[in-house]
């Protein structure tokens, strides 16, 4: 229990902060510190990022920090892909599964690290508006990806959406953090249907988790205005190549024995 109350705290400041990354410690943090198998640890880490991402966009409601119509649109994409993502997720192994998830770590804590300033200009804003209708073809390609991973390794996506949103769609960094709160809402919900017939939750463990993250993501989303988000970033990825490489160290010794 205790192990989940941490758990939940770390899980939601990252998510009020950053507009997500929580799944991507959650499913590897309650495989190997809180003893749950694979399919009982994708689905209660599903439901608890779910539900935190949709705590931490309270504070952003009605300040011009999400564009509704990218989330709706990228999260909708989603849906059927985190479907199949799940059912490609029965097939494989947890090893190989674990696997891909640390080299997607690695490969999002490496975008983080990039200096570069530059972002896509799909979505241009307009007199300080998002132009979507500009962008909809990438909205929907990175909706159809994000949420094929969401289903597959049993992730809200929040790592992969932000450089999407930045990169990709030219969203500035403050309405990529809140857009991609909504985002990571949906897909978790999706994915969570589609991997809930899996396991049953363990009860105790998904409440005390869920209420942590809830209580620091509110904190956490009020304090993101202030601080610099490119240092939060940074140190971010360092912890995401941490974990990455011991996931790598524990799927490696399963495999070897």
């Amino acid at each position: 229990m205790t192990v989940a109350i941490v758990l939940g705290l770390v899980i939601g400041a990252l998510v009020g902060l950053l507009g997500g990354g929580g799944s991507i410690l959650a499913v590897p943090a309650l495989v190997y510190t809180a003893g749950q198998d694979l399919p009982q640890a994708v689905a209660t880490s599903l439901l608890v990022v779910g539900i935190t991402a949709l705590v931490a966009l309270l504070p952003r409601l009605g300040k011009g920090q999400i564009a509704w119509r990218i989330a709706l649109l990228f999260g909708a994409a989603g849906i059927a892909t985190a479907f199949a993502g799940a059912a490609v997720n029965r097939l494989v192994p947890p090893e190989v599964v674990l696997g891909l998830f640390a080299a997607l770590m690695i490969g999002a804590g490496v975008r983080m690290l990039s200096e570069e300033s530059a972002t896509g200009a799909a979505c241009a804003t307009d007199g300080g508006r998002v132009n979507w209708r500009r962008c909809l073809p990438r909205t929907l390609a990175g909706g159809l990806v994000v949420g094929f991973l969401t289903g597959l390794l049993g992730v809200g996506g929040g790592f992969l959406i932000i450089p999407v949103l930045v990169v990709v769609l030219g969203l500035s960094m403050e309405v990529a953090i809140g857009t991609s709160l909504l985002i990571v809402a949906v897909n978790s919900a999706a994915g969570f249907a589609a991997h809930a017939s899996d396991t049953p939750l363990d009860v105790p463990v998904t409440v005390a988790f869920t209420v942590a993250a809830i209580g620091t993501a509110l904190a956490a989303g009020r304090l993101a205005t202030r601080l610099d988000t490119a240092r939060l970033r940074r140190w971010f990825a360092y912890l995401v190549f941490v974990v990455a490489a011991g996931i790598l160290v524990q799927t490696s010794a399963g495999l070897l024995g």
